[in-house]
């Protein structure tokens, strides 16, 4: 029974999209596909791979912390680190001397192979005695090797030629070069280095051929890089003997100096001593310091550190003994998975059920598309190239497309449109929308917008002392007055608050010019008040004295959209955005100006004719807001002094307020210089005046 409502309400929805038009139709099939396109090459998509990349990194360092292992004593990274180059004396090119006799020492210790992570790309004076050592290595080396043209960035030409040379002369030896390229798409480390021909083995590779276990090496493989996290890295655990466990990392790392002394290994007891702890292991060299060779990996944003890249070498040759080739799923299973994903998408979105059913629907699926990449990963699958965000990302495009179409939603918006926005918003804006309805949001969206706010002084109080027919026929005019203004500069009538006026630029259809526009129509505003007042007064000289029309202006994010119930909805903005320009509109009273605009308004209007009135900190706030004034006809080199003496003011107060005294004596009736003087003498201890 149910299924068949199901069936009935898809059939519902498929008629709804057919009777769409022909137009919606075909663009509701070509998003259908961009979806299918986007649900399977995610990791390719601008924007969604790197949402994949970051979703990726969460799964492996959760799968990692979930499985976290004991410390691997396979592996020996023999490291520099500070406490070494402080020893030396010496930071770089790394003292070959002291890698030569600690190689030396490792010779008679048996172990494994040993893989060097040091380019000797230039010279030093040690490298006649460091070929010599390698030359009579017992122990296979592996050499670190990096070539111009597949590193680019990372050696120069003059460099390889040293590096070629050096190599050159280990011919014949148990010392062979190795590849240490990793592979960083993403500017991450992810994954194993991509075959290149042009390069040897890897440095790993190489140690396990040298090693006479080839058979270990996955040479075919590509994949991602298990990495992994030690179960007692940093901890400080109490363990059943009631002493207290040490951190261990996840390798065992020795300092080379520590191995570099050859009087200590000439004595036979110390050969005996450290046998058992490097026989039969693999060695490591290379760096461990705060500025060279950090590598990004999956785990960097959770662990909070970039480990060396040696560290990286040794997590890659765990994985090969480990045997640990990560499955890929293959391309006909991405394929079959996307195209599952999208029609649950369509089908979702022809049907016309309830909410709460959608919403348990819904809820379903992303637990689905979500939880897998998750499941798969934890069970040992390589997800690199998974678009887990591709299945969200296309299955969003494929649903929205679907119910654009199968809900018919253009024709009650356009009603909608047709009866109120022509008295809200300006003409083309209003024609825009009415002919893409999508638009206008039935919902409230964030946008960043241009808030205006104005206030006519005194209208109150003159409103008790006429008619109510004359407060009803002069707040008309002047309201009609004040719309025109917004409407002819592009801008959208929030509300009528009495005689204040609220509108806002940038939504529900943002515009290039929508800060130029929103500025010159608060400063056209006062222009209008002050015609209203004007003709006020050649009106009926009896009437109250008008006040003056005072206009605040910000920029900032609100929620903007249709709000209301059932019975009554209004398009409207909300935020603490509208509630900065209200602000900046009331304390245009106390600064003597009329236009008041913050500092990210201004400087987004793209206009010149601004004048800093310095930092203010608005009535019921804490954090202070820098100020300007749009000024047209204020001369550019006072504007530029106004600017200096603002500046000054944060380190010179006398030099600020001597500057703006000048001003002054050039403008005698400008009152908010005047106040601006004022406030530059009691700033607090921010460098800003607190309005009361």
């Amino acid at each position: 029974m149910a299924s068949a409502r199901s069936v009935s309400f898809i059939q519902r929805g498929w008629r709804n999209v057919r009777e769409a038009g022909t137009r919606r139709l075909g663009l509701t099939m070509l998003l259908v596909v961009l979806a299918l396109i986007v649900a399977r090459f995610g990791w390719s998509v601008p924007i969604v791979n790197q949402a994949e990349t970051g979703l990726y990194d969460f799964r492996a360092y959760q799968t990692a912390s979930m499985q976290a292992v004991e410390q691997d004593p396979r592996i020996i990274m023999v490291v520099y680190d500070e406490q070494t180059l402080i020893k030396a004396r010496k930071r770089s090119p790394l003292d070959r001397g002291m890698l030569a006799a600690a190689l030396r020492n490792l010779d008679k210790l048996g172990v494994k192979s040993i893989g060097i992570d040091i380019l000797f790309d230039q010279p030093q004076d040690e490298d006649d005695e460091l070929v010599e050592t390698l030359r009579n290595m017992q122990t296979p080396v592996s050499v670190a090797y990096v070539l111009q043209e597949a590193n680019e960035g990372d050696i120069k030409y003059e460099q390889q030629l040293y590096l070629e040379e050096f190599l050159a002369q280990l011919e014949g030896s148990n010392a062979v070069p190795a590849s240490i390229q990793l592979d960083n798409a993403f500017d991450v480390t992810r994954r194993w280095p991509q075959p290149d021909e042009r390069l040897p083995p890897t440095l790993t590779r190489s140690m396990l051929v040298g090693a006479g276990e080839a058979d270990k090496s996955l040479p075919a493989y590509a994949g991602a890089i298990r990495y992994r996290l030690s179960s007692r890295d940093g901890q400080n655990d109490t363990i059943e003997s009631g002493q207290e466990a040490v951190a261990e990392t996840l390798f065992p790392i020795i300092p080379i100096d520590s191995l570099a002394d050859e009087e200590v290994f000439a004595i036979p007891a110390v050969i005996e001593e450290y046998r058992p702890l490097f026989e039969g292991k693999y060695i490591l060299i290379g760096g461990d310091l705060v500025d060279f060779d950090r590598v990004p990996t999956s785990l960097s944003d959770g662990t909070g550190f970039d480990p060396p890249g040696l560290q990286v070498h040794a997590e890659m040759l765990a994985q090969m003994l480990d045997g640990a080739s990560l499955s890929k799923p293959l391309s006909v299973t991405l394929w079959m998975l996307a195209i599952l994903v999208i029609a649950m998408a369509v089908l979702t979105g022809l049907l016309e059920w309830g909410s709460w059913q959608i919403y348990v629907l819904l809820g379903l699926q992303f637990v689905v598309m979500l939880g897998a990449p998750f499941v798969m990963h934890f069970q040992g699958a390589d997800t690199y190239g998974l678009p887990a965000v591709g299945w969200l990302a296309g299955w969003a495009i494929a649903f929205m497309a679907v119910t654009t179409a199968a809900r018919a939603a253009g024709a009650v918006q356009r009603n909608f449109a047709q009866g109120a926005l022509g008295k809200y918003l300006p003409r083309e804006m209003a024609a825009e929308i009415i002919e893409n309805p999508e638009l206008l949001a039935l919902h409230g969206e964030k946008k960043e917008i241009y808030v205006l706010f104005s206030d006519l002084e005194g209208f109150t109080k003159m409103s008790h002392a006429v008619s109510p027919e004359m407060v009803a026929k002069l707040l008309n005019r002047y309201l009609e007055m004040l719309s025109q203004v917004v409407l002819d500069h592009g801008g959208v009538i929030d509300k009528f608050v009495g005689d204040a006026v609220v509108a806002f630029w940038g939504a529900p259809i943002a515009k290039p010019d929508d800060a130029e526009r929103a500025a010159k129509a608060g400063y056209a505003i006062w222009q209008a008040g002050e015609a209203f007042r004007h003709e006020v007064a050649a009106m009926d000289p009896a009437l109250p004295k008008i006040g003056k029309t005072r206009v605040g202006l910000h920029y900032g994010e609100a929620v903007v959209g249709n709000f209301g119930g059932d019975t009554r909805i209004q398009y409207t903005a909300l935020g603490d955005s509208m509630n900065t320009a209200a602000r900046l509109e009331a304390a245009n009273k106390a600064l003597g100006s009329s236009v008041m605009a913050s500092r990210e308004f201004a400087e987004r209007s793209g206009l010149d004719w601004w004048r800093p009135m310095g930092r203010v900190v608005l009535r019921g706030r804490a954090q202070p807001v820098d100020i300007l004034e749009p000024a047209p006809d204020f001369p550019a080199a006072d504007r530029a002094k106004m600017y200096e003496a603002v500046t000054l003011s944060e380190t010179h107060k006398t030099k600020a307020v001597s500057v703006v005294k000048g001003l002054i004596r050039s403008h005698p009736d400008d009152t908010a210089l005047e106040n601006l003087l004022h406030r530059m003498k009691n700033l607090n201890e921010e460098g800003a005046y607190v309005l009361g």
